[in-house]
Parts: C-alpha cells; sequence; structure tokens
C-alpha cells in the first residue's frame, strides 16, 4: 500500500520538529550542568578554604577536619536524642 504525500510529508514534519526539540533539550541541559558545576565548585572552593582557615588543628588536611567535624556532630546528635529519650 502506498503511502500518500501528504502522510510522507506529515512524517519529515514531524521527525524535524523532533529533532530540532532533541536539539534545544541538549543545548539547555548541557548549559543547566555547566552553570551548576560552576556554582558547586566555587561553593566547594569556599567551603574548603573556609575549613582550612578556621576549622584546622595544627597539621591536619582539610578532608581530615571535616571527617572530625561530622564526627563530632553525630556524636552531638546522638547525644541530644538521648537526653530528648530520657526527658520523656
Amino acid at each position: 500500500m502506498a503511502k500518500s504525500k501528504l502522510v510522507e510529508a506529515n512524517e519529515k514534519i514531524a521527525e524535524g520538529v523532533v529533532g530540532g526539540y532533541k536539539k534545544i533539550e541538549e543545548g539547555v541541559v548541557s548549559g543547566y550542568k555547566k552553570i551548576e558545576e560552576g556554582a558547586v565548585g566555587g561553593f566547594n572552593k569556599i567551603a574548603d578554604k573556609f575549613v582550612d582557615n578556621f576549622l584546622t588543628k595544627d597539621g591536619e588536611s582539610v578532608e581530615e577536619a571535616r571527617e572530625r567535624l561530622a564526627a563530632e556532630q553525630k556524636e552531638r546528635a546522638e547525644k541530644s536524642s538521648r537526653e530528648k529519650a530520657e526527658r520523656k
């Protein structure tokens, strides 16, 4: 069964529209990813500098300071939850 010229033209138009949409979508997504990476990277640089300047102890690296701070925070949270449970 032969396709009519109208159906063939409609399919070509649909392919063109979908292709154009995909190109726009890829451009928008890649642009968003670049902005996101820049923002997150900038934040991490600032956070690392803050930890290095104000929260590290003598001879301690930034990563070690972050681990120590996370452990201290966990201890405080556990202590707080135990104290709340004791009050009840």
